[in-house]
């Protein structure tokens, strides 16, 4: 390791902390995230200690081997961790030594030489447009209550009309409405984004609010049958019936409408930066997976059709 003359304090679990606060507050990581990157850079210090045979403290972190890294990696392996899974821990464990080292002065040289295992990246399995468009009427149809399916609609064409997470949908607030042609949306990590609302969003959304009951107490948009804010089990089971009704697929889940929005839009000559943004992606990486799903469509559809295929 490059070394300053600044001595590296503290003990690991301690340091892990001041970590999780420091990203936590600056950087806006949602709180889901900060308990996975202290579960994956926890469970590396575990394994250090175990290997080293005490405690283990920031001195030693400050020592740690491209060895002693990959002997990590192996044993997470031999735990049954996927390469996609290990991938995930080591960019945890990279970001927490690369603060350790700037923060105590030292050069984390392990975590930069060491190698990101290889994984064949999953496409998201995206519903046609007239598919998509059947799962609308279907979920509409399917309501025993008439504000109960103009309510389903509103969310599902809302989900695919605008991107949004089912977390963001559920989340609205009835001081937000009525919705103009953009709606703000707090995402992951408190970060902010505008959206602009297609026409048959606002169109639907105000057909569910001339219907929906008034809720005491309640100020959320999307409401359950007793009055209470909609949760997202309930908004599975609804697409999870209109599902089996249309005979799709087992991940046509309200987060495939997300994927739909993007794949379409793409596939429709939208700017991949612009989706990124109305996604809220914080990489355009996390984006370009939609060229894939395009790219994957397209093959699909010449392997099918055409006569020398």
């Amino acid at each position: 390791m490059t070394r300053t003359d600044q001595p590296a304090t503290g003990t690991a679990p301690t340091a892990l902390d001041d970590w999780i606060a420091s990203i936590g507050a600056s950087q806006g990581v949602a709180s889901a995230t900060l308990v996975a990157y202290r579960r994956d850079v926890a469970g590396f210090l575990s394994y250090l200690s175990r290997l080293r045979g005490h405690p283990i403290d920031c001195a030693r972190l400050a020592d740690l081997s491209l060895s002693e890294l990959r002997g990590w990696m192996a044993d997470e392996r031999v735990r049954g961790i996927s390469p996609r899974s290990l991938a995930r821990e080591l960019a945890a464990v990279r970001s927490f030594m690369r603060w350790l080292g700037k923060r105590d002065g030292f050069d984390p040289v392990a975590v930069c030489a060491v190698r990101t295992p290889r994984f064949q990246r999953k496409l998201p399995r995206v519903p046609s447009v007239a598919a998509t468009r059947q799962l609308v009427d279907a979920i509409a149809e399917q309501a025993s209550q008439g504000w109960i399916g103009a309510r389903d609609r509103a969310l599902i064409t809302l989900l695919y009309g605008a991107g949004l997470r089912i977390s963001e949908a559920l989340s609205l607030d009835m001081s937000q409405l009525p919705l103009a042609e953009s709606l703000k949306i707090t995402g992951k990590g408190d970060k902010d984004r505008v959206i602009p609302i297609i026409p048959v969003a606002r169109e639907a959304m105000d057909a569910y609010l001339q219907l929906r009951p008034h809720a005491t107490g309640c100020t959320a948009v999307f409401l359950g049958q007793r009055g209470q804010a909609m949760n997202q089990r309930t908004a599975r089971k609804v697409m999870h019936k209109a599902r089996l009704a249309l005979g799709l697929a087992p991940d046509a889940t309200p987060h495939a409408l997300r994927h739909a929005f993007a794949t379409h839009l793409l596939n429709a000559g939208g700017d991949l930066r612009a989706i990124q943004r109305l996604l809220g992606h914080a990489s355009l990486s996390t984006t370009q997976i939609y060229t894939s799903v395009g790219t994957a469509e397209l093959d699909k559809t010449l392997r099918s059709a055409h006569p020398r295929a």
